[in-house]
């Protein structure tokens, strides 16, 4: 007869508690409302004591990232990454997709409802925004501080 082991060995690692800071979204028009859920619980779990006013801008933020990827970043069947971490005084927002195109400012217009997404990032995070290429794509990045 062989002995076994009664009950198993405790987890080597058991996972961190919280949401994780990474999700990944596919190529779709709803994944902007599930990153701004996403970036709310986020907030609320790492940073439960910052203002509303910051977990809304970050939201706000995300929510562009996340739109313009879907829009201008991916194409059906893709996935678009993000990612937040919060540190220090402000929470970093990037957003990765697989399409090196670079945002860029569209001109204004009263003719269309879209192109405001990157004066947003203007407005909320002055100076803290930007973007790089990585081996298969782009990722955008902004941040977002807590005492705007």
């Amino acid at each position: 007869m062989i002995d076994l082991p009664r009950a198993l060995p405790p987890a080597c690692c058991p996972p961190p508690p919280g949401p994780p800071p990474t999700l990944l979204l596919p190529s779709d028009p709803e994944s902007p409302a599930q990153a701004r859920k996403f970036a709310r619980e986020f907030i609320g779990y790492h940073v439960p004591d910052v203002r509303e006013t910051h977990v809304d801008d970050v939201v706000l933020v995300t929510s562009e990232l996340v739109t313009n990827s879907y829009r201008y970043g991916t194409e059906p069947g893709d996935m678009i990454q993000l990612h937040l971490d919060t540190e220090g005084d402000r929470t970093r927002v990037e957003v990765h997709d697989p399409v090196r195109r670079t945002p860029r400012h569209r001109p204004e217009s009263s003719d269309r409802d879209r192109g405001r997404g990157l004066v947003i990032l203007d407005a909320l995070c002055p100076k803290a925004w930007g973007f790089d290429e990585r081996p298969l794509g782009k990722f955008v990045w902004a941040e977002v501080p807590w005492n705007r």
